[in-house]
């Protein structure tokens, strides 16, 4: 019987194991990578984190793991298979065996939908981003296009207007699906250029991003966009599966849960990607990692 159970070992599961450590719990982090840190992990160089501009994502990750290992966390490479919230504890299933605590944390993180297309993973991180808030600094100046028809994708172009020379918008339908005022603010930009009834066939180029390959579904004809960033917004699924079934989650499937990351089951938190938020980034992910283990703390006290 464990205190508590953390599931996945990104920045919030090691945050909030840190913390759950420090303050005496007796806790287990599952994993079900060999590594901790999460996407992090793939991320070639991470400039807004405090303190640490131009960190390479990798080596940041393998501090943050460090750092649990420093205080003792426990971990256990484990797939968690179902969770059952039982009158007294919680019964989390593994394919390494059953286990058992009071409390639960969910850090499952979230997973970009990707594009599918040659040369998107071969250059992730390299010009291909998942993330204009995060990587838009990198492209100031320079050509980048943004691929979807979305609320994120829209505001994603709008936002990298801002700071790059050209953008493109390309969208497979003929028309937009974000919001009406999005659509109406975004037209209204000189240096954007939306490319309706589109698909990305190809990225192009060898140790970053140089162009990519776009198709016209209507005249079936290919083009060369010679550009330096793809910026894909065409989706984006939480890890919930989990808690679907068990806990209160919005449409989208993340969960509901406030700053507290308490979810609408007792005892079960949500912490990083998984929760519902305005900003998923690596210094939210941290902060619920730390509220979410002090939440479960007072809930064990209590």
């Amino acid at each position: 019987m464990y205190d508590l159970i953390i599931i996945g070992s990104g920045p919030a599961g090691l945050s909030a194991a840190i913390y759950g450590k420090r303050a005496g719990l007796r806790l287990v982090v599952l994993e079900k990578n060999p590594m901790s840190g999460g996407q992090v992990l793939n991320t070639y160089e991470v400039d807004n984190y405090l303190g640490m501009p131009g960190a390479d994502g990798f080596d940041m990750g393998m501090k943050f793991r460090e750092h649990a290992d420093k205080v003792g966390v426990e971990f256990l490479e484990a797939s968690a298979l179902a969770i059952e919230n039982r009158e007294a504890d919680k019964l989390v299933k593994t394919d390494a065996g059953d286990l058992t605590a009071r409390a639960v944390i969910l850090a499952t993180g979230a997973v970009h939908a990707a594009l599918g297309v040659q040369g998107e993973e071969r250059l992730s991180g390299k010009g291909v981003s998942y993330c204009a808030t995060c990587d838009g600094a990198f492209f100031q100046g320079k050509t980048v296009a943004v691929v979807g028809g979305g609320d994120v994708a829209l505001e994603d172009a709008i936002y990298l207007s801002r700071l790059c020379e050209k953008v493109y918008l390309i969208h497979r339908r003929d028309e937009l699906r974000g919001a009406f005022v999005l659509q109406e603010e975004l037209k209204a930009l000189a240096n954007v250029e939306i490319l309706y009834s589109h698909v990305v066939e190809e990225i192009r180029g060898g140790e970053a991003v140089e162009g990519i390959l776009v198709k016209d579904l209507k005249t079936g004809e290919s083009r060369e966009l010679f550009l330096q960033g793809v910026f894909v917004a065409v989706g984006i699924r939480p890890g919930t599966e989990l808690v679907r079934e068990l806990v209160d989650c919005d449409e989208g499937g993340y969960v509901l849960a406030g700053e507290d990351c308490a979810s609408s089951v007792p005892g079960i938190f949500a912490a990083g990607d998984v929760r519902r938020k305005p900003i998923r980034q690596i210094a939210t992910a941290v902060a619920d990692g730390a509220n979410a283990a002090v939440a479960a703390g007072n809930y064990l006290h209590s």
